[in-house]
């Protein structure tokens, strides 16, 4: 969960090193370093910091030259955010320098015998075993010294190392946590996520778990952690440098917000049978004859991706009539599910690298299951596990609070709901009311966004309470989880969200004046429903703020949003309570793309 970059070349390494840790550091915050070497110079050079990547930039000393460097953005696992537990890490002669992110799971045991050995450590970190490790080592090559040490680790990790005696190299290695190279002219670059890349170079080739790299300015190669040389071909990223700007926002969640519209959009293009009332999706691998034998989904992701699923399952239900549920990858892993031959698994992440995700496809695929992913960066290691699935297009998403990735994998379930709807009994009428409604989507979001002024003086007045109550009944329950996790997240309100229908069985007990409920009431049958749950409400004097096709008589307040077909419904109805969230953590002064305590894409358990 934090972010590493690193360069080989002839340019001065420093400001190219800072530049990508700006670029990664929504992947951790909480401290940064950066340890610079050149074939010409005496040793490394290190300046590491608490706090941001600009507490680290004022840090870096006027000449602080090299051609060769590594550099992290931490999110803090084992030892508090300190200037000594950021990264990078050296041994005690200051040869050595490491990067990393993961968790070392043997990182106490090993310590305690380096401890034994007569070894010093300075920090709380479980990555200082694998300094020392390196260092100890009595292998002559870099690559197998790294080698030797990783055969005793146990755990997740991402690394790149420098050694003093071999400044003509950096040795990165892969196992659970994502390693990229970046290809240039006469340069090489390596970071955990291309965003750090794709300023300097297109051409990238992503390790597998088990893989190890040897970058040096005018070559690399690639090979396994056992010595067996690879075949790494580059591959050309979609995403340009100005994909990560602000283009003009104050922060990145009000900017991806915004750009909803068009990002449907993009997940919609050509994928749209208008002839057979269907959808074109080539990269699931999954013919007809397969689709009709699934007797059931499963759909596994973490946070905001497990809230698509629900709504995921609940379109598969209707449309295909096939039975599906959502589940968190972290529960399914643990609990010793029952893998069926005819149940389709759909893992959902929008980085594709989640561990607990990841992990989860690693065992269906083991014991035989057919997994599908949705996620949204090519290549990624969700991506070349499954079997097929869908790149939901939402581009590159910065702020920690996901929000047009969300939309874009609701859409995305939306047209495998259809596709596997029609490839059994879905009526070609049904099939068409669905591209229709499809096609309404980013028009739709377009008018929500129109009401963003009266979202604001809203959130102002909802930025008072102390924690917030999140109601809906069936399609309207996920939009409620969603909405009450985007304001936890960004607000650091306190939210809770429950089925309409369970209100009587304990959570009216909770309903003053002092804790606002926002209920989702979409016109759909049960409509009616939703309306007593209110009534509910206001005989104990709660206050409430529907979101609504219509006004609510019995809602203090309500967003009305645009009516889709009740399947669609659910994508639309989250959107306001996006800018809702954002406008209160505006209010409250939080620092909005960079949540306290929380990291974009989790790679660590």
């Amino acid at each position: 969960m934090c972010g590493i970059v690193g360069y080989i070349g002839k340019r001065d390494v420093a400001p190219l090193l800072l530049e990508g840790l700006q670029r990664l550091e929504y992947r951790g915050y909480d401290s940064a370093g950066i340890v610079v070497t050149s074939p010409k110079a005496s040793g490394l050079k290190m300046v590491k910091a608490k706090g941001r990547v600009r507490d680290l930039e004022a840090r870096v000393p006027a000449r602080f030259k090299g051609t060769t460097g590594i550099a992290h953005t931490r999110w803090a696992t084992h030892g508090a955010p300190s200037d000594v537990n950021a990264h990078p890490h050296l041994d005690a002669e200051g040869k050595v320098a490491v990067v990393h992110n993961g968790i070392i799971d043997n990182a106490s045991d090993l310590r305690r015998k380096l401890e034994a050995d007569g070894v010093e450590f300075l920090s709380e970190t479980d990555t200082e075993v694998l300094v020392h490790l390196i260092a100890r080592s009595q292998a002559e090559k870099l690559e197998d010294k790294v080698r030797e040490t990783l055969r005793v680790i146990e755990g997740t990790y991402g690394i790149a190392v420098m050694h003093a005696d071999f400044p003509d190299r950096i040795v990165v290695a892969r196992n659970g946590s994502p390693v990229v190279l970046g290809i240039g002219e006469k340069e090489m670059f390596v970071a955990s996520d291309i965003a750090a890349l794709v300023a300097h170079t297109r051409q990238i080739v992503t390790l597998d778990d088990g893989e190890m790299a040897t970058l040096k300015a005018d070559d690399f190669r690639t090979y396994t952690t056992e010595g067996t040389r690879t075949t790494a071909e580059p591959t050309t990223v979609e995403w340009e440098a100005a994909s990560y700007d602000m283009g003009g926002h104050d922060t990145y969640m009000h900017k991806e917000i915004h750009e909803q519209a068009e990002a449907v959009d993009r997940v919609l293009r050509g994928r749209i049978d208008d002839r057979f009332s269907t959808v074109h999706l080539g990269g699931l691998n999954l013919d007809a004859r397969e689709a009709r034998r699934i007797r059931r989904v499963k759909i596994l992701g973490c946070g905001t991706s497990y809230h698509a699923g629900m709504i995921g399952a609940q379109m598969i239900e209707e449309l295909a009539r096939i039975p599906a549920d959502a589940e968190p990858a972290s529960e399914f892993r643990y609990r010793n599910a029952v893998v069926d031959p005819d149940t389709l698994y759909i893992a959902v992440s929008q980085s594709g690298e989640t561990y607990d995700v990841l992990a989860a496809v690693q065992e269906l695929k083991r014991k035989g299951a057919r997994v599908l992913g949705i996620v949204n960066v090519v290549g990624s290691a969700i991506a070349r596990e499954a079997d097929g699935g869908i790149y939901v297009h939402a581009g590159p998403e910065v702020c920690v609070v996901s929000t047009k990735c969300f939309t874009n994998t609701t859409v995305a379930f939306a047209l495998l709901a259809l596709h596997l709807g029609r490839t059994r009994d879905l009526s070609v009428r049904d099939g068409k009311r669905i591209i229709e409604g499809l096609r309404k989507l980013p028009a739709q979001i377009a008018e929500i966004m129109e009401q963003e002024g009266e979202i604001e003086k809203l959130a102002q007045s909802y930025a008072e309470a102390r924690s917030m109550l999140f109601i809906g009944r069936v399609r309207g329950y996920p939009v409620a989880r969603e909405a009450s996790l985007k304001l936890k997240e960004v607000s650091y309100i306190h939210a809770e969200a429950y089925p309409a229908s369970e209100l009587k069985h304990g959570p009216l007990a909770l309903i003053e004046p002092a804790l606002p409920t926002v209920a989702i009431v979409p016109d759909d049958d049960l409509l009616e429903k939703n309306r007593a749950a209110m009534e509910e409400i206001k005989a104990r004097s709660g206050k409430i703020l529907a979101v609504a096709h219509q006004p609510q008589e019995k809602a203090d307040q309500t967003l009305v949003v645009p009516k889709n077909e009740d399947e669609l419904d659910p994508i639309l109805l989250g959107i306001p309570l996006q800018l809702l969230a954002y406008h209160t953590a505006l209010t409250l002064g939080r620092d909005i793309d960079k949540p306290r305590n929380l990291a974009k894409s989790v790679t660590v358990e």
